[in-house]
C-alpha cells in the first residue's frame, strides 16, 4: 500500500461492490417514496435525488450528473442533454446515478414503465436478461477486447428484438475517480474503440473493474431502457 492508493488491490472489488450495495438500497428507496411517477418533471425526479442522497445515504458528490429520461428522452445517453419533459402515464423512465460512497464510485441504472404497453414492458424486461448473457459472454473470455464485447452487445441486442442503444456498453469504476487514471481514455471503455483485452491493466498498473451499460432502443416506438451495474 501506498499514499495514492491505500486499499490493497485483493479489497479493491469488495470495496466497489459494497458501494454498488449501497447505490442499490438507495435506488430502492427512491422507487419506495414514489419519486419516478407521472405528471412530475425529469428535473424535478433529479433534485430529489440528490436531496434523498445526501439526507439518507450520506452522498455528498456524484462522479456523473443525475439523469431521468423519460418517454423519446429515453432514447438517448448520458452525454445528451434533451429537453427536460413531464414524465406522462404511458411513458418507459430511465435513471441512472453515479454516487461516491467516500472514496469508491458507483454506477447504477434502472427502468420503469409507467403504464400498461406490452412492447416497453418486454423492452424493460429484457434488460437485465441481456446484462446476464453478456456477463456470461465476458466470463467465458476475460481477455476478450472492448471492442469485441461491444460488438456483442450490438448482435445480442438485435437477436432479442431490439437495437442497442449505447455508443458503448459500460467502462471502469474505481476509486474517486476514475476519469484522472492515467492512459488511453477508450481502453477504460466497453467500446468499438477499444482493441485491446479487458484484462489488461489499467494506467496505473492495476486490475480494471468494469461497469457494463445495457441500453436497448425501440426506434419505430420511440423508447428505450436503460440497466447497469458491476459486470
Amino acid at each position: 500500500m501506498n499514499q495514492l492508493f491505500p486499499v490493497p488491490e485483493s479489497e479493491r472489488r469488495a470495496a466497489l461492490e459494497a458501494a454498488e450495495a449501497r447505490a442499490s438500497a438507495m435506488m430502492d428507496t427512491i422507487e419506495a417514496a414514489g419519486l419516478v411517477r407521472a405528471g412530475r418533471s425529469e428535473r424535478d425526479v433529479e433534485d430529489e435525488i440528490y436531496t434523498l442522497a445526501a439526507r439518507d445515504f450520506g452522498v455528498k458528490k456524484h462522479w456523473h450528473k443525475r439523469i431521468v429520461r423519460s418517454g423519446p428522452n429515453t432514447l438517448t445517453i448520458a452525454g445528451d442533454n434533451p429537453p427536460v419533459r413531464l414524465i406522462r402515464a404511458d411513458d418507459i423512465v430511465y435513471v441512472d446515478l453515479g454516487p461516491v460512497f467516500e472514496a469508491w464510485e458507483a454506477d447504477i441504472g434502472r427502468s420503469y414503465v409507467m403504464g400498461d404497453d406490452a412492447r416497453a414492458h418486454a423492452l424493460v424486461a429484457e434488460l437485465p436478461r441481456q446484462f446476464e448473457k453478456l456477463r456470461d459472454h465476458y466470463c467465458a473470455d476475460p481477455s476478450i477486447t472492448g471492442a469485441a464485447l461491444y460488438a456483442f452487445a450490438q448482435s445480442s441486442a438485435r437477436e432479442a428484438g431490439f437495437a442497442f442503444g449505447g455508443k458503448i456498453a459500460g467502462h471502469i469504476l474505481s476509486e474517486f475517480a476514475h476519469a484522472h487514471i492515467p492512459g488511453d481514455k477508450a481502453l477504460n471503455r466497453i467500446g468499438p474503440d477499444n482493441t485491446k483485452p479487458m484484462s489488461d491493466p489499467d494506467g496505473h498498473g492495476r486490475a480494471r473493474h468494469w461497469i457494463l451499460e445495457i441500453h436497448l432502443v425501440d426506434a419505430a416506438k420511440n423508447i428505450g431502457g436503460f440497466y447497469e451495474r458491476l459486470l
